[in-house]
């Protein structure tokens, strides 16, 4: 209580008065007036303290009487807080403005006044600071306030006096009411009370009576009993705090002096609370360690007090209740402090750190360490770890659900658009890269196949990565299970007050049972995950995308965002892809491949997956649980063998689908290393050796292999699966090379503006540079059926020689096999695509000469007249005319590969086609002579040197492709002429013959330009060439 309340209390102009008020004396004539003009008045008004007022007391109540209680409803708080009293008590939930005993127990004012009922709910959370300084403004109000009401008792000791006479006054004349006096001692006493009191009484008989003291007016009381009362409460509230406020201050004092000595229990809370705020966790062990000792030495007190069969003496009643009160705060403090303990322990990942004084500290070690510290029922340590297994279970298991998914959803959109045509599965097969290249090839398939792919990645990326993947989790939580069952971390645990708890630092055999059953549960969890996207045929239901995701938050499993599209995954609702209809295509019962996929991408894929899961497990493989775990160790066995199986499955059904469009590869351009071939050859090559080497990977995990513990689950791939890809191996070459002929003979229409028509090597070029480059010297004209024959010719002759024996080869060192039976297969079958090729162009040719042979021979004019003749016939030079024509066609198409040059020049070394098909058109050529001379029955002398010089003209202008079935046919052609003619002829061709050599020579001489190209090439100009 302030001076300035004291003084508005007393209606006082300060605290301090030097005169009693003038306004205050008022009172009396007031007084006078109001017993003027109110009629009957009780004499004894008088006490009435209300009306000694001009209105009434601040703050002060009224009863029900009308009268006021000078008790005040409220009042500010005697430690000087900003708060009053109600409103402290109101915020604490103590109802006390309807109860006017309990209010009056927590205000100074009243003399129901309870200091330790104040202290322990108004201020319940007050520090040892607030309650000192709240002393020393007690302090001073109380010294101000003594001082105060000194001056006001002294100033108003006349009045005092006065009021002590009116009632003495009253008294007496109250007992002798209702008796016969003398008239003159009435009115001498009623006068003498007049003078006295300062009014008058006028004489009432009903007054009287009703005030005498007689029994029947309860001896005169009866009338004044209520004022009286009222007037007694009235002067024990005004004055009963001025008179026992000694004794108060004494209380305060000695309770200052308490909170002196016990200093630190207040401050306790206190400090705890801003520890508890700052995560000081070592300041919070300290004070809440220091607040269990102190609980302790109450105990000890009560202990004490109970075993001598005493009382409590008022200190230790008051160190024990200050000891409770604090107790009741830090157990409400650490309550919440575990609360929050508890809360980020079952958030708290096995991988977070938190850097402190000493270091990092993992997060789960801190809080595990800080509520063993303060002391838990139940055990942190397998608190945490069984939320980390239901929170991994949980994560594991919406991944998965959610990840194919969307896999299946990308998977329908690829299969609702249209299939790629050969000439756009062509381009991406010529993609494929060359051996030994160091360049890195681009993607080889669309962007929206690449896209699924790469989202497959993702899902097993983010699934069974062992750094940031769901497994590697699993790893990390098994890692720090393990160490805990070993003991290793509860070195760093503390055993907590008085070592409550140590009994936390072990586990039980059925809870580390319970661990390991757990390990075992996510493991499977993992592998199913897998196993479902890649041996089970795609989800039906979708519905899982359209159903709103729950906020993230830390413990969420969708929170880190390991879905494998992330954000960029849109859906509409209202628009989801149905399942498109069947086309009875392999690829439709697998999930993991998509749609209209070339086998190029899908083995490069598929072996990036078979690493990543072989790893994985044998990852999981190597966790002691699982090793002890005969069945679960099958089953990760099982895991990898399966996804094999279907991928080498997949993979080969791919690559035979491919190897029908590769006859697309054939683009009609020369390859630039061998000029007598296209680039169709190499192009199929790097598809192959692409394709096998992929196969390889998958069948053998070589990469999986190096890693630690993969062997365990990596078993030896199957006879079956070995057998599948070497049968797919002699597939792919036939369909691949058989379509070759195909291409050759009937060439695929290409529209004006197909961007596939155009050939790679002038797709770049403009329109310009394309045309000059379709007449260059080098150009091959693809429109022409021969140019293309002959180019497939020698793209099968270097297949045949060289690049099918590589890729033979190549086969047997990937695989660790002898393919002797598919080498003999895949010979027989290049033989037949030679024979069929060959035929197909020779046969044109030898139709058009064996018509003109047999037209020359047989025609009328062939036969020499009577003198001998020295020409050939002219459909010889026809025929040969058709020999320089294949010849010119073969080289210009074919050049050498001997020469340095593409040159085609006649002197340039020959290309060994061009032997083979002039060979086999001179043998054409020599059976279709004999065939013709077969038709006449007899020849003359001159028809017999007639045919001869036809027959050595042609054989010894085509000498160099001469052969034994040439030169046999030729004999035999000489022996049907001997039957054909006489004796005599016979005899005469004898002694012709040396002039038969002179004519056949001077014809050669004049036919050398143009048969040049028959001639054998001189060994200084290039080289003989080799044979096929």
């Amino acid at each position: 209580m302030t001076d300035a309340d004291v003084a508005h209390f007393y209606n006082l102009p300060s605290a301090y008065p030097e005169e009693w008020p003038t306004e205050l004396d008022d009172e009396d004539e007031e007084e006078d007036a109001a017993l003027q003009h109110g009629g009957s008045r009780s004499s004894y008004h008088v006490l009435d303290r209300s009306n000694s007022r001009t209105g009434p007391s601040p703050g002060s109540l009224k009863g029900n009487s009308g009268r006021e209680n000078l008790v005040k409803v409220d009042e500010p708080d005697p430690l000087g807080s900003r708060n009053s009293v109600l409103s402290s008590l109101k915020k604490r939930g103590l109802a006390v403005a309807d109860d006017n005993r309990l209010r009056n127990r927590f205000l100074l004012s009243s003399t129901g006044f309870s200091p330790a009922l104040f202290l322990s709910q108004v201020h319940s959370d007050a520090s040892i600071k607030t309650l000192v300084e709240g002393l020393n403004f007690l302090s001073q109000s109380i010294d101000q306030k003594s001082a105060s009401l000194k001056v006001l008792v002294e100033a108003n000791f006349e009045r005092f006096v006065r009021a002590k006479a009116t009632i003495d006054s009253v008294y007496t004349e109250m007992r002798h009411q209702g008796r016969e006096q003398d008239l003159t001692t009435h009115r001498r006493s009623a006068s003498h009370l007049r003078r006295i009191s300062g009014h008058d009484f006028p004489p009432s008989n009903a007054d009287s009576k009703k005030n005498a003291l007689l029994k029947e007016s309860d001896y005169g009381v009866k009338g004044i009993r209520v004022p009286l009362t009222e007037a007694s409460v009235k002067a024990e509230e005004v004055w009963g705090p001025a008179l026992s406020g000694r004794e108060r201050e004494e209380m305060l004092k000695a309770v200052v002096e308490s909170m002196e000595r016990h200093r630190e229990v207040y401050d306790i809370g206190g400090l705890l609370s801003k520890s508890i705020k700052q995560r000081d966790y070592e300041s919070v062990f300290e004070q809440y360690r220091k607040a269990r000792a102190l609980t302790q030495d109450a105990k000890v007190i009560a202990d004490a007090a109970t075993r001598e069969g005493r009382a409590l003496t008022d200190e230790e009643a008051h160190v024990i209740l200050a000891l409770g009160r604090m107790w009741i705060d830090v157990d409400q403090q650490i309550h919440g402090f575990k609360g929050d303990l508890w809360r980020r322990l079952n958030e708290a990942p096995s991988t977070s750190t938190r850097i402190t004084t000493s270091g990092p500290v993992e997060e789960y070690m801190e809080l595990i360490g800080a509520l063993l510290e303060l002391g838990v029922d139940d055990n942190p340590i397998w608190v945490w770890l069984l939320s980390r297994y239901d929170y991994l279970r949980a994560k594991t298991k919406a991944f998965c659900d959610r990840g194919k998914v969307e896999i299946e959803i990308l998977r329908r959109r690829l299969a609702s658009g249209a299939e790629p045509t050969p000439q756009e599965m062509a381009s991406y097969l010529r993609r494929a890269p060359q051996d030994g290249s160091a360049e890195p090839s681009p993607l080889p398939d669309s962007d929206q196949v690449i896209e699924l792919w790469e989202c497959v990645h993702t899902y097993l990326t983010r699934l069974l990565s062992s750094h940031g993947g769901i497994l590697g989790e699993v790893l990390d939580f098994w890692e720090v299970a393990q160490s805990f069952i070993d003991g290793n971390k509860q070195k760093l645990l503390p055993a907590g007050f008085e070592g409550e708890s140590r009994k936390h630092h072990k586990f039980a055999s059925s809870d580390i049972r319970d661990l390991q059953k757990g390990l075992i549960e996510l493991v499977s969890l993992v592998r199913d995950g897998v196993l479902s996207l890649f041996a089970e045929p795609p989800v039906d239901d979708v519905s899982l995308l359209t159903s709103p995701v729950s906020p993230a938050s830390p413990s969420s499993p969708i929170s880190l965002g390991v879905t494998p599209t992330e954000s960029r995954f849109k859906l509409d609702p209202k628009n989801i892809p149905f399942p498109s209809p069947k086309r009875g295509e392999l690829w439709e019962d697998y999930a993991f491949w998509p749609p209209f996929s070339n086998s190029l991408s899908g083995i490069n894929y598929l072996g990036q997956f078979l690493v990543i899961i072989g790893a994985a497990a044998g990852e999981m493989a190597n966790l002691e649980p699982v090793a002890s775990s005969s069945n679960t160790r099958e089953l990760l066995r099982g895991l990898v063998s399966v996804i094999r199986e279907r991928a080498i499955r997949i993979a080969c059904s791919a690559w035979e689908k491919d190897a029908e469009v590769c006859r697309m590869l054939e683009d009609w351009t020369r390859d630039p290393k061998r000029r007598d071939l296209t680039k169709m050859p190499t192009l199929f090559v790097n598809f192959q050796n692409a394709v096998l080497t992929g196969l390889q990977k998958i069948l053998f995990m070589s990469e999986a292999m190096a890693r630690p513990g993969t062997v365990a689950v990596v078993s030896q791939p199957s006879t079956k699966l070995l057998q599948m890809v070497r049968r797919e191996f002699i597939i792919s070459i036939e369909k691949a090379l058989g379509g070759l002929v195909e291409t050759a003979e009937h060439p695929t229409t290409q529209e004006e503006n197909d961007e596939w028509s155009v050939p790679e090597s002038t797709a770049a070029h403009s329109k310009n540079d394309g045309l000059s480059a379709l007449l260059a010297a080098d150009a091959v004209d693809s429109q022409n059926r021969n140019v293309r024959i002959l180019l497939t010719l020698s793209n099968i002759k270097a297949l045949q020689a060289d690049l099918v024996p590589q890729l033979v080869a190549n086969f047997e060192s990937s695989f660790s096999v002898t393919l002797a039976d598919e080498a003999k297969i895949i010979r027989q079958f290049l033989d037949q695509v030679d024979q069929r090729l060959f035929q197909s162009y020779t046969e044109p040719t030898i139709s058009s000469l064996k018509s003109i042979i047999m037209e020359g021979v047989t025609s009328p004019t062939w036969e020499p007249p009577a003198s001998r003749p020295e020409q050939v016939r002219p459909y010889v030079y026809n025929a040969m005319l058709i020999l320089v024509l294949v010849h010119t066609e073969i080289s210009t198409t074919i050049p050498s590969t001997s020469s340095s040059t593409a040159s085609r020049s006649a002197t340039a070394g020959h290309s060994p086609l061009l032997s083979i098909v002039l060979t086999h058109l001179l043998t054409q050529v020599s059976k279709s002579l004999m065939s013709a001379f077969n038709s006449r029955p007899s020849y003359s002398l001159n028809s017999l040197i007639q045919a001869t010089l036809d027959t050595e003209f042609i054989a010894q202008t085509m000498s160099q492709y001469s052969s034994e079935e040439a030169s046999g046919v030729q004999s035999q052609i000489y022996v049907e002429l001997d039957r054909r003619t006489t004796h005599e002829a016979r005899a005469r061709l004898q002694s012709e013959l040396g002039e038969m050599r002179g004519i056949l020579k001077r014809l050669r001489e004049k036919t050398k330009g143009e048969f040049a190209c028959f001639r054998k090439p001189r060994s200084g100009n290039s080289q003989k060439p080799t044979s096929a």
